[in-house]
């Protein structure tokens, strides 16, 4: 996780310490902390996530794709703060604060369906895509419940389904090993030579999936064109055929043709039944594949709804979400007084997240 953006005005804390990850139930449900391996992660039990549609709070256009509105992944009330000593004062005295990063969101990803989480760069977008990946640095503390198909999920769980259940498109190709030859990087370790056979056949399927010579295997990452290693970091992420994949900024540094396609083979995935969290600020291409939007704003989500609200600023609720209807290139770029007060206004007060009850199609879920 990179948190640099978050140490503007602080310095991190210099003393070793493990996560504290804190999830917060109703009160009638609240359990206990207890410490587990090596680590002192507060933990809790899982529970079948069997009140589901009670969390729906953003609404369906009439062309989504996840028929069935099943839930695959549900994020509530997530909050990520950082602990930090202040810059300015001496080493041995600095007093400690907590800076909150992201505060109490909510978000869902369904079977079938691609959503979009669009917001300005350094929002904090990308740390939303290591929470859910179970990502945390040491000073980190997160709060908050964390379902993943039906089941409310700890630390540990999340880092059990990292690259199996939910995997990770990640921003930069700087993850690829350079010292290492990009089809060793695909397979992945090997527990013996049958389960190598089985990762070398997937690894060619993927491969002739998404346009990949035979060859490519033997290249090393710098051999590769930015398209070729946007499409070779997509077969790492689906090597162990994961149900839920979250792209964090899959298309920086590629053309537009590139960046389609690398958002069609997102498409694809997810209408072959996978879920995918498309993390970016691009918020044209994200409107060509997404079937829901969240807009996200100053560390948190302000508005999740569906695509076909973007079709009139009329149909969405947030006047951030408004600003990013008129910054598309054919709205001219052009904001009114309204949205530019009601702007300078969220910038002073807490984001509050809406429902987009005046969507096109469907109703509210």
């Amino acid at each position: 996780m990179n948190t640099a953006e978050n140490r503007s005005d602080a310095t991190p804390e210099t003393t070793p310490s493990v996560p504290v990850i804190t999830v917060e139930a109703p009160e009638t449900q609240k359990r206990h902390s207890k410490a587990y391996g090596e680590s002192s992660v507060a933990a809790f039990e899982p529970s079948p996530h069997d009140d589901h549609e009670a969390h729906h709070h953003h609404t369906h256009g009439e062309h989504t794709h996840h028929e069935h509105g099943h839930h695959l992944l549900q994020v509530e009330h997530l909050t990520v703060s950082f602990r930090m000593y202040e810059e300015d004062e001496p080493f041995f005295q600095a007093r400690r604060r907590d800076v909150e990063v992201i505060h109490d969101l909510s978000v869902s990803v369904h079977e079938g369906e691609v959503i979009a989480v669009v917001g300005a760069s350094g929002s904090g977008k990308s740390l939303l895509a290591d929470a859910i990946l179970g990502l945390y640095e040491p000073n980190a503390t997160v709060t908050g419940r964390i379902w993943f198909d039906g089941e409310e999920c700890d630390a540990t769980r999340l880092e059990e389904l990292r690259g199996h259940g939910i995997s990770l498109v990640p921003q930069s190709t700087a993850n690829l090993d350079p010292l290492m030859r990009v089809g060793k990087q695909v397979e992945g370790l090997a527990h013996n030579r049958q389960d190598k056979q089985r990762r070398q056949t997937r690894r060619k399927e993927l491969f002739a999936r998404y346009g990949l010579a035979e060859d490519v295997a033997k290249m090393y990452p710098h051999e590769l064109s930015g398209g070729m290693t946007r499409r070779v970091l997509l077969c790492c992420a689906l090597m162990d055929e994961p149900r839920l994949i979250v792209a964090d900024e899959p298309t920086p540094g590629l053309d537009l043709d590139l960046a389609c396609k690398a958002l069609a083979d997102l498409r694809a995935f997810a209408d072959e039944g996978g879920g995918v969290m498309l993390i970016t600020h691009d918020i044209e291409l994200a409107l060509r594949v997404a079937d829901r939007v969240a807009v996200f704003q100053d560390g948190t989500v302000v508005e999740e709804t569906s695509v076909e609200s973007f079709n009139s600023p009329d149909t969405l609720c947030h006047p951030f979400s408004r600003q990013l209807w008129h910054a598309l290139p054919e709205h001219e770029f052009a904001c009114t007084a309204e949205e530019d007060g009601a702007a300078a206004t969220d910038a002073d007060t807490p984001a509050q997240t809406h429902s987009s009850e005046h969507a096109q199609g469907g109703p509210t879920c």
